[in-house]
């Protein structure tokens, strides 16, 4: 289980570049945001660079509201509780 965490610009070391797939291994049921995210034409995610990942929704969005990414995205990794709903 992947624990609640942040990588801040601020630090010395940069935000990690991750795959889809990557992202998908480490970070099942979790909110996940990223910087910079590479598309297909689609606009499906291929990649991004991860700047915070978290089990709850508010938490990911207070974070990207503080770091205030340029281009981002943000992601839920795996498949919802049979009692929740998303509204795009």
């Amino acid at each position: 289980m992947a624990e609640t965490g942040v990588i801040s610009l601020k630090t010395a070391s940069a935000p990690e570049e991750l795959t889809m797939d990557e992202i998908r291994h480490r970070f099942e049921s979790e909110w996940v945001l990223l910087e910079n995210p590479e598309t297909t034409p689609a606009l499906e995610v291929v990649r991004g660079r991860l700047l915070f990942h978290s089990r709850d929704r508010d938490e990911l969005y207070r974070r990207a509201l503080e770091l205030r990414p340029k281009s981002s995205a943000i992601l839920f990794i795996g498949h919802p509780a049979n009692d929740v709903a998303f509204a795009l």
